[in-house]
């Protein structure tokens, strides 16, 4: 059985609750959804672009602990607090993740104080 180990860093905001930033096993790293906040200053930027923005560059810190990029993404999942900013997302998703892109599925569910929360799955390499 593959041992599990918790990804933890300063350069992506804490967690909110009793789970872990990402979890490294065998080839596989989960990392959790990612909030929109500044790891540095712990605020959050107005907009659907900024916010995106920063939940991928808080999904990049936890990756790297891990020794992966966001290339190694091979599945994501991007949830939004109205659907509705979908093609705002889209744009910035798509220019900050490399192709190939990862599967995906995007659902509008309810937020708490945020706009969008992004969880991926990355493979060593």
């Amino acid at each position: 059985m593959e041992q599990k180990t918790q990804l933890q860093t300063k350069k992506a905001p804490p967690p909110a609750g009793p789970y872990s930033q990402g979890i490294e096993t065998g080839q596989f790293v989960f990392v959790s959804g990612q909030r929109p906040v500044d790891p540095i200053t712990g605020e959050m930027k107005d907009g659907i672009k900024a916010q995106t923005e920063q939940v991928i560059r808080n999904i990049e810190s936890v990756l790297r602990e891990a020794g992966c990029t966001l290339a190694d993404i091979v599945r994501s999942t991007v949830y939004l607090s109205d659907i509705s900013y979908f093609n705002d997302m889209n744009e910035v998703y798509g220019a900050m993740i490399p192709e190939p892109f990862p599967a995906r599925s995007t659902f509008g569910v309810q937020l708490r104080g945020i706009l969008v929360e992004i969880d991926v799955i990355a493979i060593k390499r």
